[in-house]
């Protein structure tokens, strides 16, 4: 009669099943894992339709385990693998992904039925788990008979089926396109590791973004076929690139054939790359070791030149889509600004906007907004257009004059918006010593930040206070707290953007904390000027946020710490400056303009 198979458990037990898998297919990633430590080079999974019917199943060819190995370190809970043999798998040399030795226990994320069949020199050995006698076990798991069966199988034979059933019905079902592009960045790299899921083996098209494909016959090459995506975010360096494939198989590390090179496209986008290149022609001209392309091969080099001019094309384009969207987004907000110039210097200012856009292509928008800001108030500035007529006088004057003149310019914009940070890092050391003057009342904040609310964030930095809005809540306050109350009411500021949204600021003092009483308070107010001004936003600001509970706050109600608000605009404008240093190569925070930017190039 076979001898039932029990768990060995580890003291941290306790503390690690505690933690849980964030989504399923997360939990399948942790079997698929488990095959790649067993030295696997294929993997199978089969994802049924039907949610309540069928089983999900994985199958690897990996190393298997003997009857001995699921009783002694299998069934080892908390014993990971990596501790047992060290950080590298036997044959393979592959680095060991598992660590916490509870990856056997992913399974029951899903389902209530986990079988494990595995085989390895002439064994097969079969386990089964149920998630409902873990749980009645409690802590006494080693306590619980798992039924296990050994029967003779091919010596051949080796790896392991995971069979999970009885699938969990309260819980949204994996996604195999969730599961392939999680998978294909994980894998997709590895050239003695294929994954399929459904009969599909994975890709670069897995992942979601814009996607290319491009064949062609090359002379001396044969059948290339090129498929990429551009995915919509970054994926990280290590995960992106073009890998090659001869003969089916993996040969070198992914590249960008040659694009790695032009500086005019940001590594953001550059990462943002993920496919693979099939040239069977290339067997020939591949190395010994398969581990890359023989460098002084004209059939690869044709390859290469090919490759290069389709991502090329479909860089630029995305680049320039991106770059439009960008400024699509910032455009009333410029279109503004833009008005209060002349119209021959518009020009000029809309190709420094360009230019920042591209410059900080991939950071968020709200650091994309302060930057235009920094420049529009920049290209306001005289000394702006001296170096402007110099460009203009240059062009009909020798190359070098033109060069310098155009050197002058970016040297000048990136000096202004330096300047501007600068000036704006002294302004947030005042302010902070108002708000720590315990002297000080909320109006005195009031007038600090009127003028300022880019203090806020580049959210909120080219809204206004006119005397519109100024009359409205003085009408207002007039009616909310007439005669002796007057002197208590609250310190209010509305403002105003290009679009015709209201902020409705209350300032307390920097001494008083604020939450829940105020924001009562402020609501009143919104709902008093709502049917006259519409949608309106509502800042609280004091000197500390007290405890609240965020499912109960309103989605348009902001509560801010001067300390805290002060804290993060700094941060942003030392951020600003360093990568202004970055991109000179030197200090751009000068006091004054070098002497030649006031002289004209016909002098």
């Amino acid at each position: 009669m076979p001898r039932p198979a029990n768990f060995s458990v580890d003291p941290r037990l306790a503390s690690l099943l505690g933690e849980t898998y964030r989504s399923s297919e997360k939990a399948l990633r942790e079997i698929v894992d488990n095959a790649w430590d067993a030295d696997a080079e294929n993997v199978w999974i089969e994802m049924p339709d039907l949610w309540e019917e069928h089983p999900i199943i994985i199958r690897d060819d990996g190393t298997g385990m003997t009857e001995k190995e699921v009783r002694s370190e299998y069934l080892a809970i908390a014993n990971a693998r990596a501790t047992r043999k060290g950080k590298e798998t036997a044959v393979k040399r592959r680095r060991v992904k598992g660590r916490r030795g509870i990856g056997k226990f992913a399974g029951l994320v899903l389902a209530a039925t986990m079988e494990i069949l595995t085989k390895a020199r002439g064994k097969q050995t079969k386990l089964m788990i149920r998630k409902s006698d873990i749980l009645q076990a409690g802590r006494d798991l080693e306590r619980i008979g798992l039924p296990v069966e050994v029967v003779p199988c091919d010596a051949e034979e080796h790896g392991t089926t995971v069979t999970l059933s009885d699938l969990d019905s309260r819980l949204n079902p994996p996604s195999p396109d969730k599961v392939k592009e999680m998978l294909v960045l994980e894998y997709g790299r590895e050239p003695d590791f294929t994954i399929q899921v459904n009969g599909s083996r994975l890709a670069s098209h897995d992942v979601s973004g814009e996607k290319f494909i491009e064949e062609t016959d090359l002379e001396g090459v044969g059948k290339v076929r090129l498929a990429f995506t551009i995915t919509d975010e970054p994926k990280g360096a290590t995960k992106a690139g073009v890998v090659t494939r001869v003969g089916g198989k993996l040969v070198g590390t992914p590249g960008f054939f040659g694009i790695e090179e032009r500086e005019d496209i940001p590594a953001g986008l550059r990462n943002r790359i993920i496919g693979e290149i099939e040239a069977d022609g290339l067997e020939d001209d591949v190395s010994a070791d398969w581990g890359g392309l023989l460098e002084n091969s004209k059939a690869y080099k044709s390859v290469q030149e090919w490759a290069n001019g389709h991502l090329t094309q479909a860089v630029e384009t995305t680049f320039a889509r991106d770059v439009n969207l960008a400024r699509a987004r910032l455009q009333k907000q410029i279109n503004r600004r833009l008005q209060d110039l002349p119209e021959y210097r518009r020009k000029f200012a809309s190709d420094a906007l360009d230019r920042v856009l591209k410059r900080f292509y991939g950071e968020s928008q709200e650091r994309v907004a302060t930057l235009v800001s920094l420049v529009l108030e920049a290209l306001e500035r005289d000394e702006y257009w001296i170096v402007c007529k110099n460009i203009e006088d240059a062009q009909f004057s020798d190359i070098v004059q033109f060069a310098e003149a155009l050197a002058s310019f970016g040297l000048l914009e990136m000096a202004l918006m330096a300047r501007q940070a600068q000036s704006r890092l002294k302004f947030l050391e005042h302010l902070q010593a108002l708000a720590n003057n315990p002297d000080t009342l909320e109006r005195e904040m009031h007038l600090a930040l009127e003028k300022n609310l880019w203090v806020f964030g580049a959210k909120y930095s080219l809204m206004t206070s006119n005397q519109s809005t100024t009359t409205i809540i003085a009408k207002f306050l007039g009616r909310r707290f007439p005669g002796k109350g007057t002197a208590k009411r609250p310190d209010l500021l509305l403002a105003q953007n290009v679009e015709g949204r209201y902020l409705l600021i209350e300032f307390k003092r920097p001494s008083d904390p604020v939450g829940r009483e105020v924001e009562a308070q402020a609501n009143q107010y919104r709902d008093e000027l709502g049917p006259n001004l519409g949608y309106i936003e509502i800042i609280i600001i004091g000197g500390s946020v007290e405890h609240m509970d965020s499912h109960y706050q309103q989605p348009d109600t902001w509560f801010f710490g001067y300390e805290g608000v002060i804290c993060t605009a700094r941060t942003q404008l030392e951020w600003l400056l360093k990568e202004l240093t970055a991109t000179n190569g030197a200090n751009p925070q000068f006091d004054g303009l070098p002497e030649h930017l006031g002289k004209s190039s016909k002098q």
